[in-house]
């Protein structure tokens, strides 16, 4: 079976590992990396393969600032050519950045009006507060204005990864306060992000539309990429991605992203 009929035969929402992509998205934290953590050696040398056979996209809640932090700046060694195949997609596709002679550049951003980050603050303090999910002990600020997205970080952005995820292991606090602040926010798009965060856009503007654009930008149809993150379950940010109709593949960290790099490696490589 050719890597195309392999595709074609897939269910959407799921990838056989038999086929080979033309291009792989991947979410960034606890799917390349560690939350808010530099990627590890080996995902990176694993990364750098697979820029070898294949165009690769990063789409995730942070900004451009959190992509250079934890893989950009390690990736400084890569070789150029490389580089021109990675596509940048920060603060959930609200932005798209690309590689080029003066190096990384912004192509487009779907920013916010400041009456529209003015409205997302005070919804999001007023409600955390009325919740009592608003905590006087933080690492950095809780709120951020990211230009296309305002994000909630319970803890703040660089607080320890093991006490982010002890602060709502099951969700439900994301969950109660993202759907407070929806109401607030008709005309704009509350989701749960990170551990600990809400992310906010305008309507309508989330990783789903950032595969669609991607699909306009590099001409590669859906149905030849694949997805990969770690929450693909209907609460998680990567979920919008199924109703494109790219195939997914699930993950629990980047240790196991680095098993399906490499499965991809061999596939694209025999």
């Amino acid at each position: 079976m050719s890597s195309s009929d392999a595709a074609a035969s897939t269910p959407a929402d799921a990838w056989s590992g038999t086929w080979m992509p033309e291009l792989v998205a991947f979410d960034l934290d606890d799917t390349l990396a560690p939350s808010k953590s530099p990627v590890d050696p080996r995902m990176l040398e694993l990364f750098s393969e697979l820029l070898d056979v294949a165009q690769v996209c990063v789409i995730s809640g942070g900004q451009i600032g959190q992509f250079r932090a934890q893989l950009l700046d390690r990736l400084s060694g890569i070789d150029e050519a490389k580089l021109a195949r990675l596509h940048l997609m920060p603060t959930c596709g609200t932005q798209y950045w690309r590689f080029g002679p003066g190096g990384w550049t912004q192509v487009y951003a779907e920013n916010l009006t400041s009456e529209q980050i003015a409205d997302a603050f005070a919804s999001l303090e007023r409600r955390a507060k009325e919740l009592g999910y608003w905590e006087s002990e933080t690492w950095g600020p809780i709120l951020e204005d990211r230009g296309s997205q305002v994000t909630f970080s319970a803890l703040g952005q660089e607080a320890p990864v093991d006490i982010k995820r002890a602060w709502d292991p099951t969700g439900e606090k994301k969950n109660t306060l993202r759907a407070a602040v929806q109401d607030d926010l008709p005309e704009l798009e509350a989701r749960s992000g990170g551990s600990t965060s809400i992310d906010i856009t305008r309507s309508g503007i989330d990783k789903a539309y950032g595969m669609e654009k991607l699909v306009q930008l590099v001409g590669i149809p859906i149905e030849r990429m694949l997805f990969i993150g770690d929450r693909l379950d209907p609460e998680g940010n990567d979920y919008p991605v199924k109703s494109t109709g790219v195939a997914t593949h699930a993950v629990d960290g980047w240790q196991d992203t680095a098993a399906v790099v490499e499965r991809l490696v061999a596939t694209a490589r025999s």
